[in-house]
């Protein structure tokens, strides 16, 4: 069974390494999706993949690297799409 969240994390979590940590936790999971900044200054990921896969990357995401303060995460299911790669988007 394959799964699809958008993770949208809030807090002091851009300029911090937030999406390179997040990164080099998905392609070592592996999942596929993205990460990216937000112009509100949050940082929004989509992830797929198994569950127990998913649900450690949300992990990382709810944790981000050391020098983040996360305040908050929202968490909404999607659609799987059958994306494969795990990139920073733009």
């Amino acid at each position: 069974m394959v799964q699809r969240v958008r993770v949208t994390v809030h807090g002091r979590v851009q300029g911090v390494g937030f999406r390179a940590t997040v990164v080099q936790a998905a392609r070592r999971l592996p999942v596929a999706g993205f990460v990216r900044n937000t112009p509100g200054g949050s940082v929004e990921a989509e992830v797929e993949g198994e569950p127990d896969a998913v649900e450690a990357l949300v992990a990382v995401l709810r944790e981000g690297p050391t020098a983040a303060l996360v305040t908050g995460a929202e968490i909404a299911d999607l659609e799987p799409r059958g994306e494969s790669g795990f990139r920073v988007a733009h």
